[in-house]
């Protein structure tokens, strides 16, 4: 009765957008296939891959009821050997996400010191699911700080910090090689003038760099697990961004992703445009509410 209990707190957020009532908001593409294919496609399609990179828009209320679903799916279908990665939560944070995990702190004194996200009610289904089943989450972020001083003062400077502050980051140097990513984070960003520098782009590539490292270090420990990475769409559309520097931590990874679009041509997708940007691809109804 507990356990049935918990599970109807979980679904609660979730009971006025169920998998019926979304099913007409959304459309998943497989790029292999060539066509549109159901959700159980891309959990199937993970038997043949270590890393899934699910891509989202922050403020898609579709996408994130996809995201638990997905999540849900691996889980049941790789028991014991699943896990949750995330952009959400930030590397010096992972302590707290473990004892709420372990059920040592209240769910209050979680959010606040592991500095959830204003739209953490969004998540809270993963992170509960999770934690009913003893299963393992990563906070992969990089600490918004080091973000924050990368952008001031460039990667060079977090070699001043100290040996706790280097424990949250990957190993220095950081690659920063331009190419691809580089020119779709001028263009997203406004071209050259916009940037004032190159502290803006080494800043995005630490916070890849890093949640990189972080899905690495849990690979090297735990072999043989499917694991779900959460991140804005940008920082995996083309398998560039955090999906190429894992590549380099881990030249064997397996990675499938996802890129999601809120697509004002939700009825008529260019799937020809969108398929480079993934292994699948979303595009959701931009008539559903948003979360923020």
């Amino acid at each position: 009765m507990k356990l049935y209990t918990v599970f109807l707190l979980i679904a609660l957020p979730f009971c006025t957008f169920s998998q019926d009532s979304l099913s007409s908001h959304y459309k998943i593409y497989s790029v292999s296939k060539q066509k549109i294919v159901p959700l159980d496609d891309i959990t199937d399609a993970m038997l043949n891959a270590d890393v899934l990179y699910f891509g989202e828009q922050h403020n898609d209320s579709t996408g994130h009821f996809l995201e638990y679903s997905v999540f849900k799916k691996l889980s049941q279908k790789y028991p014991d050997k699943t896990a949750l990665s995330m952009e959400m939560f930030e590397t010096d944070c992972q302590n707290v996400l473990n004892e709420y995990l372990d059920g040592l702190i209240r769910e209050k004194n979680f959010i606040t010191e592991a500095r959830a996200w204003h739209n953490y009610k969004d998540y809270r289904p993963l992170i509960e699911w999770a934690k009913i089943n003893k299963i393992a989450i990563v906070a992969a972020n990089a600490p918004n700080r080091y973000v924050n001083m990368t952008n001031r003062m460039g990667l060079q400077s977090l070699e001043q910090l100290n040996d706790v502050g280097m424990s949250y980051l990957p190993p220095l140097p950081i690659d920063t090689a331009t190419g691809p990513y580089y020119d779709n984070f001028l263009q997203i960003m406004g071209g050259h003038a916009a940037l004032g520098g190159m502290q803006m782009y080494q800043a995005q590539n630490l916070w890849d760099a890093t949640m990189a490292w972080s899905i690495a270090r849990f690979i090297k420990s735990h072999k043989g697990y499917k694991i779900l990475q959460l991140n804005g769409s940008f920082h995996s559309e083309e398998k560039l961004g955090t999906a190429a520097q894992l590549k380099k931590y881990a030249p064997k990874v397996r990675i499938l992703n996802i890129a999601t679009f809120d697509d004002e041509n939700f009825d008529n997708p260019d799937w020809k445009k969108l398929s480079k940007s993934g292994d699948f691809i979303i595009v959701t109804d931009p008539k559903v509410p948003k979360t923020f």
